[in-house]
């Protein structure tokens, strides 16, 4: 049916048919490898939902791909997203603290700024991933960390290097790039935490400063606070400039749809919902079976990988009507691009404001735009371009 392993031509540029062979034919669909894609809606919230079956730990899935030794298998088995309790609660508690709405609603103001300057400096004929989307969530989540701005040139980057080593196929070249871009940022963090820690900031709005004091029931170890910070940057960076840039196309090849946010900009909250629904930043998911069970009436054994196809299970008909409708006013929306259960996105609210302020901002200071040339990012468990170059006409 359809193999992450040997995926067939298309499906970079448009895998939404191949989702909906998934959905209709094999949403229980065996891979070489022996691991399982999953696409129905209704077996993915099972999964996020049930920590007990299904296991978020990486280690033994990441240790043939990445090498125990290596930086990228420190990173990314100690990180939020692919750990379990106790850790992954200690970890979030500490996150989600310094994560508060209070504290995003602060950041709300620089935020604005940050997207009028980059609209004060657009040109005619931008690339709206380069000189807008992609600077909007590096500026705020150094801002988060309190990172010096004459500092952050190498963030992005480093966030697409090791983000890249996720892919089910890694080439040699994006190996080494991840595994120099990890040990670039940690020796970058080392510095940074030393200095906060000798200069702390308010915790009130210093994300670094709040991660460095814990809580009440603890710290984080050095390497869990230098590969969490590591981890913020990479979960807040590709998904939001994913999450700007798709809503930029959509809005742009649904013309009635932009016409009607402009008339109703109140509508702005649900239309990002529904970018997210249609195309989700983050395409997959993984998780482990931790015994064995059946879903659709097949057998999977213990230990075995699952990819939570997230862009399949955005679209099944069975919860969403008429799913390939762009509806900017869908209620209920019940997509699930910040995954669920225990570990739903920690930073869900602040990737919907700054989708929000972003889109509704350019809608107000621009007048009308039209993308000449996209260029897809290339890559399976993340949806976004590469490019988009465009011509705009500003108000």
């Amino acid at each position: 049916m359809i193999d992450l392993q040997n995926l067939p031509d298309g499906f970079h540029e448009n895998p939404y048919p191949f989702y909906d062979l998934l959905l209709n034919e094999a949403p229980v669909c065996q891979q070489s490898d022996g691991s399982i894609v999953l696409s129905r809606h209704a077996d993915l919230e099972r999964v996020y939902k049930d920590t007990n079956l299904f296991k978020s730990d990486k280690r033994k899935a990441f240790k043939p791909k990445f090498g125990e030794d290596s930086p990228l298998y420190e990173h990314h088995t100690t990180s939020l997203v692919f750990n379990d309790p106790p850790l992954h609660t200690r970890v979030r508690r500490i996150m989600a603290s310094a994560l508060t709405p209070r504290a995003i609603t602060r950041l709300r103001p620089g935020l604005e700024e940050t997207v009028d300057h980059l609209l004060d400096k657009l040109s005619e004929t931008p690339d709206l991933i380069e000189d807008f989307a992609s600077q909007i969530p590096i500026q705020i989540i150094g801002n988060l960390l309190d990172v010096p701005m004459e500092e952050r040139g190498p963030l992005r980057d480093w966030s697409l290097a090791i983000l890249g080593a996720l892919e089910p196929v890694l080439s040699p070249e994006q190996f080494e790039t991840g595994e120099r871009a990890v040990l670039e940022f940690k020796a970058y963090l080392k510095a940074l935490i030393t200095d906060r820690k000798r200069n702390p900031g308010d915790p009130e709005t210093d994300v670094l400063t709040r991660l460095i004091n814990g809580d009440a029931e603890g710290t984080l170890t050095e390497i869990e606070l230098i590969q969490n910070c590591i981890f913020i940057l990479n979960a807040g960076h590709e998904t939001t400039t994913n999450l700007i840039g798709n809503g930029l196309a959509l809005l742009h090849d649904h013309p009635e749809a932009q016409v009607q946010l402009r008339e109703s900009p109140d509508l702005i909250a649900s239309c990002v919902e529904e970018i997210l629904r249609m195309a989700s930043p983050n395409q997959f998911g993984n998780r482990e079976t931790a015994e064995d069970i059946e879903i659709g009436g097949i057998a999977i054994p213990k230990g075995t990988n699952l990819h939570l196809c997230i862009g399949a299970a955005n679209r099944d008909p069975e919860i969403f009507e008429n799913p390939e409708k762009f509806d900017i006013t869908r209620k209920p929306n019940r997509h699930l691009a910040f995954a669920g259960g225990p570990h739903v996105c920690v930073g869900l609210t602040l990737a919907r404001l700054e989708g929000q302020v972003a889109l509704s901002r350019f809608l107000e200071r621009i007048r009308s735009y039209t993308i000449t040339n996209r260029m897809h990012g290339g890559r399976v468990r993340f949806r976004g371009f590469k490019k988009m170059s465009a011509e705009v006409a500003s108000v």
